[in-house]
């Protein structure tokens, strides 16, 4: 039995996202976004799903912030819909829209809860993808004055921001790769659009730091974490690029100023190039606040020209998975913060987002979840280590607070900390409930 101790000021949380859980699609002057167009769409998410109630948390607020108390976090990391304040993305505000993130905000505070706001967690709205969407220019500009809109209407209420969550997955995920929102497979676009959404980041910081405000900003990329399966030079840049790819592309801009050299010459050898105008990369280069980790998985590869855009051939070593088929690699966590520490110059950090999809059901009132509660407690003794080691990591938002629409595979997959029935949505609180809440009380917790 070892016991794993956290800072008395470490930020511990939970984290969702509006799509996934608001519900509430087409009311009070909500205009529609991407994910709607697509999850309509025939095909192209699991069962038909959608997120047209989802967790219908928009007309449950109030429950939810209740389980937000009990459970005793510090923080909540949720995300704004753009299209439920600004409809068309730019020009006439939606009052209600404000009002609504207003009463969820103004509640947390008075709970005692830190709010964490993601400006954009893949929920474009459509009226932007109508006119190109992230692969237009001008979704920069957008984006800009979006973000001033929140930075104005919620700068004194909320300290802690992130421009955006997995700007991999909204722009090779949904662009190249076509799982995702708006359902794309065109490598250029998705090149595009990645430096266009650095760009837009970049304005944001700039209009966050123009604007006096004293929180913190910064940005939250994926990073799974790729292993070379022998240590040959071929294998190890086969892993690099696949790091690079979710990673390294996206901070490097912002901490250097210039994109990484083996992934501007990979793409540059399959005939891309990212669209870089005059003062973009001044732009991207803004300084930012810290550093956000979401992770879940690590995989083990190997290189093979005929793998894919990346040369990448996955290896199945034969590790446990979760249920939605991504292997549980706890110590590729502290590999990677390590990585990151050691390369932007051990910023702060927060992991916001680590968990795990396990499709338990309740029974008689009660959810055993005891493999999410192993999964965390691997990764958080990471986390411990990272601390000891000198890293700066500063707080662990659990993804997440409750099961929710999780995009492209709809209601089939349960990540959350609490169960909810699609049906009645009724919400049952899970044995890892209880347990985070007493790993937050206490500060600590021990591994048997």
């Amino acid at each position: 039995m070892s016991i794993n101790r956290f800072p008395n000021d470490f930020m511990w949380g939970t984290a969702t996202a509006a799509y996934q859980i608001e519900g509430a699609y087409n009311e009070d002057g909500r205009g529609p976004s991407i994910w709607d167009t697509f999850s309509h769409t025939p095909g192209n998410v699991k069962n038909g799903d959608n997120g047209n109630v989802a967790c219908d948390s928009y007309h449950r607020l109030d429950e939810d912030i209740r389980l937000l108390k009990e459970l005793g976090v510090k923080t909540y990391r949720f995300s704004i819909s753009w299209s439920r304040v600004l409809p068309t993305g730019t020009g006439a505000i939606n009052q209600k829209g404000l009002d609504y993130y207003h009463k969820l905000v103004d509640a947390l505070i008075e709970q005692g809860i830190e709010p964490f706001c993601t400006l954009y967690h893949w929920d474009l709205p459509q009226a932007i993808q109508d006119q190109g969407g992230w692969g237009d220019r001008r979704s920069i500009a957008a984006f800009k004055e979006y973000a001033e809109v929140m930075f104005k209407e919620f700068g004194s209420k909320i300290k802690y921001w992130i421009t955006f969550n997995e700007p991999w997955c909204l722009a090779f995920l949904s662009n190249y790769l076509g799982i995702h929102a708006p359902g794309y497979r065109d490598l250029q676009l998705a090149i595009d659009i990645s430096h266009h959404i650095l760009v837009a980041h970049g304005e944001a910081v700039k209009s966050y730091r123009e604007l006096g405000l004293s929180g913190e900003i910064g940005i939250a990329p994926n990073t799974a974490w790729g292993i070379p399966y022998t240590q040959s030079e071929e294998d190890k840049a086969t892993c690099l690029r696949l790091n690079g790819w979710s990673g390294d592309w996206y901070l490097d801009p912002i901490y250097f100023g210039e994109y990484p050299a083996f992934m501007l010459d990979w793409y540059e050898k399959l005939g891309h190039k990212p669209p870089v105008v005059e003062g973009d990369m001044q732009t991207i280069h803004q300084p930012i606040d810290f550093i956000g980790i979401n992770y879940y998985t690590s995989s083990m590869n190997r290189h093979n020209e005929r793998s894919g855009m990346l040369q990448a051939e996955y290896m199945n070593m034969g590790a446990a998975r979760t249920d939605i088929g991504w292997e549980i690699y706890p110590e590729g966590l502290y590999q990677l913060l390590r990585y990151t520490a050691d390369k932007y110059g051990n910023p702060d950090i927060y992991i916001t987002e680590n968990g795990a999809c396990y499709n338990d059901e309740a029974e008689n009132g009660r959810v055993r979840d005891q493999r999410r509660i192993d999964y965390l407690s691997q990764h958080l003794v990471q986390a411990s280590r990272a601390i000891a080691d000198g890293i700066n990591l500063k707080g662990y938002m659990a993804w997440s607070l409750m099961d929710n629409f999780e995009w492209a595979e709809g209601y089939s997959m349960r990540f959350g900390l609490v169960h909810v029935d699609f049906d009645t949505l009724v919400r049952t609180k899970k044995d890892s409930y209880y347990w985070y809440k007493h790993v937050i009380a206490n500060n600590w917790f021990e591994l048997r």
